[in-house]
C-alpha cells in the first residue's frame, strides 16, 4: 500500500457540492491498494497511521501520536499514488491495484482505523471529490508497504 500523510489543522472532502466527511486537526491520509497488498497491509498501515509520531510535544518536538493529541484522521482513496512516470508526460497506471480490491482494501482500511480510534472519516471510493485542507507545518510524509 501506498499512503501520503498530511499533518493537518483541518481538512474536509467535497463530493458533488456536499461535505462527506471532515476533521479538525489531525491526519489527512491519501490511500492506494497496489495488486499484491492483503488485508495484512490494511492493518499494517493502519498500526502506522495511528502510532507515527508528527504531533508536537510540550518542546515542539515531533513525539506523540494522533491518539496521543485526539485528532481527527480523514482517509481519502487515490489511485493515483502508483502512478508511472517515468516515460512521456502521462501517467499510467498499472500499479494501482483493480478497482475492485483497492475498494475492499481501503473499506478495510477505514473499518480498522473506526475500530480503533475515533473521530475517522472518509471520501468516496471512485468518486470526483474536492479536497480542502490547512496543512500544519508543513508536515507532509509518504509511506510505502511492501
Amino acid at each position: 500500500m501506498i499512503a501520503l500523510v498530511q499533518r493537518v489543522t483541518q481538512a474536509r472532502v467535497v463530493v458533488d457540492g456536499a461535505t462527506v466527511g471532515a476533521i479538525d486537526a489531525g491526519l489527512l491520509v491519501f490511500v492506494c491498494a497496489e495488486p499484491a497488498d492483503t488485508a495484512a497491509h490494511a492493518e499494517r498501515l493502519v498500526a502506522k497511521l495511528l502510532a507515527l509520531r508528527i504531533f508536537g510535544d510540550a518542546q515542539g518536538k515531533m513525539n506523540l501520536n494522533l491518539q496521543d493529541v485526539a485528532g481527527g484522521l480523514l482517509l481519502v482513496s487515490q489511485f493515483t499514488l502508483a502512478a508511472d512516470t517515468s516515460r512521456g508526460h502521462r501517467p499510467g497506471f498499472s500499479g494501482a491495484a483493480p478497482a475492485a480490491q483497492g475498494r475492499a482494501l481501503f473499506d478495510a482500511v477505514v473499518d480498522l482505523a473506526r475500530r480503533q480510534h475515533a473521530p475517522v472519516a472518509c471520501g468516496v471510493f471512485g468518486a470526483d471529490m474536492q479536497v480542502h485542507l490547512v496543512n500544519d507545518g508543513p508536515v507532509t510524509l509518504p509511506i510505502t508497504l511492501r
